[in-house]
C-alpha cells in the first residue's frame, strides 16, 4: 500500500471527516474515509500522532471484589451501552489529571490510586486515528449524577458474577466488553 495524500472533508466541534488516497498493491486508486479529534492533518506523519486524545479509567473497590462500568446512552448506537468511564483530555492536562476529573465528572467517585498506566492505543482503528491511555486504579466515594446535562451516564459496582451476565445479556464498548471478560474470569 502506498500513501498519496490526505484531504480534510469536513470540520466539526469535535471531529473532522478525511479522504486518504492510497493505491494498493495491485496498483488501484483508492480512497479511505476516516475521521480525526486533529483538526490540521497534512501528512502520513501527522496522521500518526504521538499523543493521547482521550483517556479510558479501569477502576476497582479497594477489595477488587467490584468493578466500576457506566451504562451510558450512545447517540451513535441509539442506545444504552456499557463502557468504562472515558472522555478527552483537556489542553495542557496529564492523562492522569484527566482520569481523576473525568471520573469525578462522570461518576461522582475519587480516583484515589493508580496501580497502572496502559500506552497508547486506537479506539476505533477501523476509522479513526483517535488514540487513547488507560488509566488502572481504585475509587471509592458515593455516586453522583453525571455533570454534564449532554451525558446520560449510570455509574454502577459490579462483581464478576454479574459482569457474566451482563456481558450475555447487554452491549458493551469493545474494549470494555474484553477487559471485562478476563476480568469477570479472575484472569
Amino acid at each position: 500500500m502506498q500513501w498519496k495524500g490526505i484531504q480534510k472533508k469536513e470540520e466539526g466541534k469535535f471531529i473532522t471527516r478525511y479522504d486518504i488516497s492510497y493505491e494498493t498493491v495491485d496498483h488501484q486508486e483508492k480512497i479511505y474515509e476516516m475521521i480525526s479529534r486533529n483538526k490540521d492533518i497534512r501528512t502520513q506523519e501527522e496522521l500518526q500522532g504521538d499523543r493521547p486524545d482521550s483517556v479510558v479509567i479501569v477502576a476497582t473497590d479497594a477489595e477488587d471484589e467490584h468493578i466500576l462500568i457506566c451504562r451510558e446512552f450512545r447517540l451513535a448506537a441509539g442506545c444504552f451501552v456499557y463502557n468504562f468511564p472515558a472522555g478527552l483530555i483537556d489542553p495542557g492536562e496529564d492523562p492522569v489529571a484527566s482520569a481523576k476529573r473525568e471520573l469525578r465528572e462522570e461518576t461522582g467517585l475519587e480516583l484515589y490510586e493508580i496501580t497502572d498506566e496502559i500506552g497508547l492505543s486506537y479506539s476505533a482503528v477501523g476509522f479513526s486515528n483517535e488514540m487513547n491511555v488507560v488509566i488502572v486504579g481504585k475509587a471509592r466515594g458515593d455516586f453522583q449524577p453525571s455533570t454534564s446535562t449532554v451525558e446520560e451516564i449510570e455509574a454502577a459496582w459490579y462483581t464478576r458474577r454479574e459482569v457474566q451476565e451482563l456481558l450475555r445479556q447487554e452491549r458493551f464498548a469493545a474494549r470494555t466488553q474484553a477487559y471485562c471478560y478476563l476480568w469477570s474470569k479472575g484472569r
